[in-house]
């Protein structure tokens, strides 16, 4: 319970204390964009990395090396935790925004913060404004900026980590529509932080494997047209491979 409330003062603190920072970058993001976006990254990388060392997570990282460095990317993963965002957040080497729902934007300094990271807030019941989320990401690619998403929608909750939820195909239009890379994200045992034994959080020891980007346009027609499907079939086996190391 003590790395719960620690973390939470963190949090907490970090974002009142933040507030003049948040007026500095708005400032510095006038004259140089790219400079804010680079310096808000990597403070927030920072915040949490120390998160993390709280928490106690040990973590494995397979196939880094995998992800183009040269061009944004859409990262797709499995989602397990709240934490799941914080552990490959801090792995981001470019900027790159995430796809969270709408009802985060309710929350003022961290809704602020998320905006100065490129993140975008997708209404899971307007179909029309949820297009328009997916329309504002395709030019965050173009734009050099990659992009993360959930494509189940949710945490997961099953008992068996493996079994993934349905992965909304929406999301990959993103690729589709851009040809940049999809890099496939599997994660192993991220509920164990938290959500297996909420409200404690405990140490433990996570697996994130970065598979081999996918390129739409090498795919069969097949393939494709299921985008969703393919990718959760990748995640889906290589979190099955990777059971054992945790």
């Amino acid at each position: 319970m003590i790395r719960f409330i620690l973390i939470v003062i963190t949090v907490v603190g970090f974002l009142i204390l933040s507030i003049p920072i948040l007026l500095a970058e708005w400032i510095i993001g006038k004259f140089a964009p790219i400079k804010k976006d680079v310096s808000s990254l990597r403070l927030i990388q920072g915040l949490f990395r120390f998160i993390l060392k709280i928490a106690g997570t040990r973590i494995t990282v397979i196939g880094e090396e995998n992800v183009p460095k040269d061009t944004p990317v859409l990262y797709i993963g499995n989602h397990r935790s709240y934490f799941d965002i914080l552990l490959t957040y801090t792995r981001c080497v470019r900027r790159t925004g995430y796809i969270a729902k709408k009802e985060m934007e309710r929350y003022p300094l961290l809704s602020n913060w998320m905006k100065y990271l490129h993140c975008l807030f997708l209404d899971r019941k307007d179909i029309k404004q949820g297009l328009k989320t997916i329309l504002t990401a395709i030019e965050k690619i173009k734009s050099g900026i990659s992009i993360c998403i959930f494509p189940e929608g949710t945490r997961n909750k099953n008992q068996d980590e493996s079994e993934l939820l349905p992965f909304h195909e929406g999301s990959f239009k993103i690729a589709s529509k851009t040809g940049c890379p999809i890099v496939p994200i599997a994660m192993n045992n991220t509920a164990e932080i938290f959500e297996a034994h909420f409200p404690k959080v405990k140490p433990c020891h996570v697996v994130i494997e970065y598979c081999a980007p996918v390129y739409v346009k090498d795919l069969d027609r097949d393939a494709q047209k299921h985008l969703g499907t393919y990718t959760r079939n990748i995640i889906q086996e290589t979190i099955k491979k990777n059971q054992s190391l945790v």
